[in-house]
């Protein structure tokens, strides 16, 4: 119990930084810009996939987090966020590095998460406001305010703690949860989960990824390693590992219909991408 509560406690801490410098942004631009500023950051959607799928590639938590936060005070779009997560890789790079994977297989694996995320950021931009008709709501950043019952008359330094601590509480209490019931199952059980079933590896592989914890990117990277999951399998759950940005999505999105839908989006992108993989026999 002690390890589970150590690694909660580093992985809380991990993205603080991060937590917290968002937090800043926000106010800064809710305190300090006008419209015309505003404005200009909202015309960004175009480009902004792009930049999510290359910024979200960096192997830290944090920017799915931070995509998360952002998303719900409307400072992104939607198509950028499905971006950062689905070319996050959490724990991944650290994993095949301790296991001295060649640079150039890492570099193929990142490269083609970036891709994947760009191309369905994109297609998802234009299928929610061309296809839908869908308009993607003004930036709204002081919902983050109302959602966490704080004040933001507080100062711009104040008020960004408050919700980086408010938020890093909520962070920390899920985590210890999950660490604790995967430390309870184990690691090897959890594994054993989807490999006996290899006709659905993509769909079970993406299952677990989405797992908010660092655990289930370790898993699916070590397997992969191992040779018991493919190339399929493998970037199907890393593709839908986007940590805890996910439970900060829920937290702070007050639309749930929105957020399932995002999820479940998620999810079916990392079980599409997967398969083509395996159909088209690329391995890395």
């Amino acid at each position: 119990m002690a390890d589970i509560l150590l690694d909660t406690v580093m992985d809380s801490v991990k993205i603080l930084p991060f937590l917290f410098l968002t937090y800043l942004l926000m106010e800064l631009l809710e305190h300090k810009t006008g419209d015309k500023a505003r404005k200009r950051i909202r015309h960004a959607e175009k480009s902004g996939p792009v930049w999510g799928g290359l910024l979200g590639v960096i192997p830290q938590c944090g920017f799915s987090t931070a995509a998360s936060s952002l998303y719900a005070g409307r400072v992104i779009t939607v198509g950028t966020l499905m971006a950062v997560y689905l070319s996050t890789s959490d724990e991944m790079l650290p994993v095949m590095i301790s296991e001295a994977v060649p640079l150039t297989v890492v570099a193929k694996i990142l490269a083609t998460k970036a891709v994947i995320a760009i191309v369905s950021g994109l297609l998802i931009e234009f299928v929610y406001v061309n296809l839908l008709k869908n308009k993607e709501k003004d930036m709204d950043i002081h919902v983050v305010c109302e959602e966490e019952h704080c004040r933001c008359e507080d100062g711009i330094l104040k008020s960004a703690l408050k919700h980086t601590i408010k938020i890093l509480f909520y962070i920390f209490v899920i985590s210890l949860v999950l660490n604790a019931v995967i430390g309870i199952i184990g690691e090897d059980t959890l594994a054993q989960f989807f490999v006996s079933v290899p006709v659905v590896g993509e769909l079970l592989a993406a299952l677990v990824g989405l797992i908010p914890n660092c655990a289930s990117s370790v898993v699916i990277t070590e397997l992969y390693l191992d040779g018991i999951i493919g190339a399929g399998a493998m970037m199907s759950g890393l593709l839908v590992n986007a940590g805890v940005g996910l439970l900060v999505l829920l937290r702070l999105n007050r639309n749930q219909k929105e957020n399932a839908g995002i999820i479940l989006s998620l999810y079916g992108l990392g079980i599409f991408w997967g398969v083509m993989i395996e159909l088209l026999g690329i391995t890395f």
